[in-house]
């Protein structure tokens, strides 16, 4: 309190000012038709100004709110996409089916399950993603991830209850399947030489092939893990192995591996009936004398 009342005596002429310049301040615009009407003028673009800056603020807090409810709206429409469903050949069979059908009777294939990614590394010779979607929401192990662009980032190794590791494409041992957009029935395998994270290097596609710098690259359809159409990365450089028959490409990959935020887990409903046939056909063989 005595601090105060030192303050108080020491600046007594300056808070003496202060006050009757106030005081002069508010008469002149309080009597003065003039000088209320700028007065006014002024702080209505002051209070325009803070209420606009306000919004701003306002508007990106709101952001996550309307993202979330963006990811939501995109699954759904994932989902509901002619190309996620594909309706079986029953022409020499009936089969009771419990998987969904969409309105046309068409037999559902893919499931996109929206997730957020936890977690993400690039700097690892062997990067893994986590993402907030586990056993409990019917994530499994083999189910391809893709980003918000439906550029491909991994396969899912392992589940938790609630989270799944997926082998990023910015991993030594991921080999993805891929071909050309603009030449299909040339393609061959992505891989990672872990020099640079968002370019990946694209092997065994033979010197006969129409590959060009800017060229797409997608994930093979023939495979059971992604759809047709998921996006790889676009031919940033090309130049042919003297060494070999095929060409040395290296591929910037569609996804920002820098910055992951969301991601879609594509389930394959068929690909458990594929898997198997395979099986059997493998047992069958092995068992031949």
């Amino acid at each position: 309190m005595r601090n105060v009342f030192l303050f108080i005596r020491r600046f007594s002429n300056f808070l003496l000012f202060f006050v009757l310049q106030v005081v002069s301040i508010y008469l002149i615009y309080q009597y003065n038709t003039y000088h209320n009407a700028i007065g006014s003028v002024a702080m209505n673009e002051v209070t325009g100004r803070v209420n606009e800056q306000y919004n701003r603020v306002d508007n990106y807090i709101g952001l996550k709110k309307e993202n979330d409810k963006l990811r939501a709206q995109n699954e759904r429409l994932l989902n509901a996409m002619r190309s996620s469903f594909e309706n079986p050949d029953t022409a020499t069979a009936l089969v009771a089916d419990t998987i969904p059908y969409d309105t046309l009777g068409n037999k559902r294939k893919w499931l996109y399950q929206s997730a957020k990614v936890v977690s993400n590394s690039v700097t690892s010779p062997a990067n893994f993603i986590v993402i907030n979607r586990g056993s409990n929401q019917w994530v499994e192990k083999g189910e391809g991830v893709v980003d918000t662009n439906d550029g491909v980032i991994g396969i899912v190794t392992d589940v938790s209850s609630n989270f799944a590791v997926v082998m990023s494409m910015l991993h030594k041992d991921s080999k993805i399947t891929a071909i050309l957009k603009n030449d299909p029935a040339s393609g061959g395998l992505v891989i990672w030489d872990g020099k640079e994270p968002n370019y990946l290097s694209l092997i065994n596609v033979r010197k006969s092939a129409k590959a060009k710098k800017g060229d797409t690259v997608l994930a093979s359809p023939i495979t059971a893990t992604f759809p047709t159409g998921m996006m790889i990365g676009t031919i940033d450089e090309i130049k042919p192995d003297v060494s070999t028959n095929t060409f040395l490409i290296k591929v910037k990959s569609t996804a920002n591996f820098y910055n992951l935020q969301y991601a879609f887990a594509i389930k394959n409903y068929q690909r458990a009936e594929v898997d198997s046939l395979l099986e059997k056909a493998k047992t069958s063989i092995n068992k031949q004398p």
